[in-house]
């Protein structure tokens, strides 16, 4: 009797785990093509912030006071731009969902800045900047991004892009609750994953990447052409619509042609010499970038040094503009990206 008991118990905690680890590796598809598939060209109409953001002081430090005192854990700090559908993405499905909401409200007061505005704020070390030299200061190259302050004013913690409202939910926790002091935001993601479900399936072949074995130095030195390396992962739905979408478009694929591009799951053992020549794995490059969002685009110029990355969720119109600033060499002369597009803009 006891033997069957024990082989029942077994039984039902395996179809637990089972259960568990299913729901995990589906993650990435639960709901998300509506979150992530869209046109992201400007919109026509400009966005309207939710009616219950703060409007700043002019002092981040008296905001986060305002914040303390009204029983919140800090301040986040949202850079923006008008018409901007990333933005217009993060406050409908993100913002917009009420269990989000509630939670933000009960842990963040939320202070929305322009990452054009020449308007004066005080960061809470006390220096001087205007909304545009913050925004470039925290490195807010893709809106809307997200700055959070602990308690202490000290910056913990930067989410840069959009998210699927389930990643943006982690991100919540993981500063809200203070993981931050203890591990990386890709730690506590993997701590999060359950099985090798990663690992499971193959993934998108295209002729535009690079055969093994992947020696990044010699290749880049040999060429003297950029390098888009692609972090991508199995079962996943994000890497799924890249490939379909945005990096299926003639203009992109044209582009791609001026580019070394390789693709590794950020899972796996692989072999690589990293354009700054150093000999490790797939898992432990992605681990040392720190990369938590799947696919990840990073960009490194033929000296092995890296221009740009994409860690968030793109779509063509952001991934046409990276492809050329990066193709024509608009790092060298602008450092930041949104400053080079908008200079583009103008003499159009």
């Amino acid at each position: 009797m006891l033997f069957i008991m024990k082989s029942i118990l077994y039984s039902v905690l395996l179809c637990f785990l089972s259960s568990l680890t299913s729901a995990a590796a589906n993650t990435d598809n639960d709901d998300i093509d509506s979150d992530i598939d869209f046109d992201d060209a400007p919109l026509i109409e400009s966005i309207t912030h939710p009616e219950w953001f703060k409007r700043s002081c002019g002092y981040l430090s008296d905001d986060l006071h305002d914040a303390l005192d009204a029983g919140k854990k800090g301040l986040i700090v949202y850079f923006g731009q008008d018409k901007c559908a990333y933005c217009d993405q993060l406050i409908k499905n993100n913002l917009g969902a009420s269990d989000i909401e509630h939670y933000i409200r009960k842990n963040y007061d939320i202070i929305a800045m322009d990452i054009w505005s020449s308007e004066e704020i005080v960061d809470t070390d006390e220096k001087e900047y205007t909304q545009r030299e913050l925004s470039i200061h925290y490195k807010a190259n893709f809106t809307p991004s997200l700055i959070f302050y602990n308690r202490y004013g000290k910056p913990v913690f930067r989410l840069r892009g959009y998210y699927p409202p389930y990643k943006f939910r982690a991100a919540l926790k993981y500063a809200a609750e203070g993981f931050y002091k203890t591990e990386s935001f890709r730690a506590y993601l993997t701590r999060a994953k359950l099985g090798l479900f990663f690992l499971e399936e193959g993934l998108n072949e295209r002729d535009f990447f690079i055969a093994p074995p992947y020696d990044l130095k010699a290749t880049t030195k040999k060429t003297q052409k950029p390098l888009m390396v692609a972090f991508e992962q199995g079962n996943c739905h994000t890497c799924d619509l890249l490939h379909s979408s945005p990096l299926n478009q003639p203009e992109a694929l044209e582009e791609l042609k001026n580019l070394n591009s390789i693709q590794l799951n950020m899972w796996t053992d692989t072999p690589v010499v990293t354009p700054g020549g150093k000999s490790t794995t797939a898992k432990d490059w992605a681990k040392e970038l720190g990369l938590f969002y799947a696919p990840t685009l990073i960009f490194f110029d033929s000296d092995g040094k890296e221009i740009i990355r994409i860690d968030s969720v793109v779509n063509f119109y952001r991934l046409l503009g990276v492809l050329k600033y990066v193709n024509q060499g608009g790092y060298l002369s602008e450092p930041n990206f949104q400053s080079w597009r908008l200079k583009q803009r103008k003499t159009k």
